[in-house]
């Protein structure tokens, strides 16, 4: 059910790591609204059995990441850095977020985050599934959708791998884990005649074998090294994309997250970088949003369609509150695909809203806490501070998907804003830029990096 506009002030709580980074930001952005500190529910207590929610309490579930203990009962290994295991931690992570909507329903309160959203959202196969059959522009693959569905691929190792990419008529490639996050596992794979190949990737080896995440990005040529990554990676399940080529910004490849609360794009931060991945703890760079904004322009494009192809793919997810997209710029900054979209992408400090988004001068948790006030009394002034993300329609869980009636873009794996109508509201670039970067980059630990979903 969605909150009552006669309820009166919402009664807040959030599922998370109580000394985590994103659980305070969330409680400084409620404080900000004038609202009680949000009622914490540790994921240690869920993974014991042991979480309570109270009637009428609005629940946000918030990232698990950046725990050891949580990660073992989660991953079931002794280090966070491990890139295997992840097929394990998605079958109790999931199963654990259904378990919160469960106790959640059972006491009469209201989640922000739908636990069938959230397991579609780590499964990258079915996540790219469900934006591809809404039309919303992808890089083809070869392994969308349910991994068991008709016509999936089996991916089994790295002959499968090179199979595909033959079949497929793709030279370059993004091999992904289905479960990862953090550009944990990720490669990018080229290969050329005479049984050229190169490998990009943040994945290292011990001396047992054992995969780890690393800081470090490293090229690998051999075709014996990338076999081994790949059989190594293939048991927790992979899914394989194009690689697009992607827009640049000063020399460096870019490329941009923007956050959707409440079916709008209230916040956009480009990252640029000299690999393939663009991740700041892997030493991507905070980019230009003006820049970006006047490239586009001057390609013929529309700024407010990009951020309309943003909306698309979060409408996809109508019952959570608030979604990261990883938006991909082709070349020339005139089309644009969804690379990801991802449950727990809103960790942007200090990043303020665009202009036009009713976000403005808040950050993405402020956003989320204006929405939730606009849902429980849509016909009161503005919240704290003088802001309010528009309602709209609001779903059963109070949330909605775009609240603009945008024509679909044309499905052509990269869809051309140019040929679209750009939507009503004037989107500007003009949020300010955190100094610090979007944290999907966990904690390192000698110079490994531990998962941040």
């Amino acid at each position: 059910m969605s909150p009552s506009a006669s309820s009166g002030t919402p009664r807040l709580a959030v599922v998370g790591i109580p000394a985590n980074r994103r659980v305070g930001l969330f409680q400084d952005a409620v404080r900000a609204a004038g609202l009680p500190a949000a009622r914490t529910v540790s994921w240690l207590e869920v993974l014991r059995g042991e979480a309570v929610f109270l009637p009428g309490e609005t629940v946000r579930i918030d990232s698990p990441g950046e725990d050891a203990e949580v990660d073992r009962m989660l991953r079931g290994g002794d280090d966070p850095a491990r890139v295997e295991g992840s097929a394990r931690w998605y079958g109790r992570f999931t199963a654990a977020v259904r378990e919160v909507g469960r106790a959640a329903a059972a006491a009469g309160a209201v989640l922000l985050d739908d636990p069938e959203d959230i397991a579609v959202l780590f499964d990258k196969r079915l996540c790219h599934g469900v934006l591809d059959a809404a039309g919303v522009p992808v890089p083809d693959s070869p392994t969308s959708g349910p991994a068991s569905g008709p016509g999936a691929e089996p991916v089994r190792g790295w002959a499968d791998v090179r199979r595909l990419m033959a079949e497929h008529r793709m030279p370059r490639v993004f091999v992904k884990p289905a479960h990862g996050s953090s550009a944990s596992g990720v490669m990018a794979l080229e290969t050329a005649g005479a049984g050229r190949i190169r490998a990009t990737t943040s994945v290292e080896r011990d001396g047992q074998g054992r995969l780890f995440n690393s800081l470090r990005v490293r090229r690998i040529t051999t075709e014996l090294e990338v076999a081994t990554l790949v059989d190594a990676l293939a048991p927790d399940g992979l899914h394989i994309e194009r690689w697009l080529p992607k827009a640049s910004q000063q020399g460096l490849v870019a490329d941009l997250r923007v956050v959707v609360v409440a079916g709008r794009a209230t916040h956009a931060v480009v990252r640029t970088s000299r690999s393939p991945m663009t991740n700041l703890h892997l030493g991507g760079a905070r980019g230009d949003l003006h820049e970006v904004q006047a490239a586009v322009a001057a390609a013929g494009g529309s700024w407010d369609a990009a951020l309309a192809v943003c909306e698309q793919a979060a409408a996809c997810f109508p019952d959570t509150l608030c979604v990261g997209v990883d938006l991909l710029p082709a070349t020339g900054w005139r089309r644009f695909a969804v690379g990801e979209v991802n449950a727990f992408g809103d960790l942007l400090p200090r990043l303020t809203g665009l202009p036009g988004s009713g976000a403005e001068g808040l950050d993405t948790y402020g956003a989320q806490v204006a929405a939730v006030l606009a849902a429980q009394a849509p016909s009161r002034p503005a919240a704290a501070h003088g802001h309010a993300v528009s309602p709209d329609k609001h779903a059963a869980h109070g949330h909605t998907a775009s609240r603009h009636d945008h024509a679909a873009p044309s499905h052509d794996h990269m869809t051309s804003p140019h040929d679209r109508a750009a939507p009503p509201h004037g989107h500007r670039p003009e949020g300010r830029a955190p100094e610090s970067g979007p944290a999907s980059n966990d904690r390192a630990r000698n110079d490994r990096v531990a998962h941040a979903p």
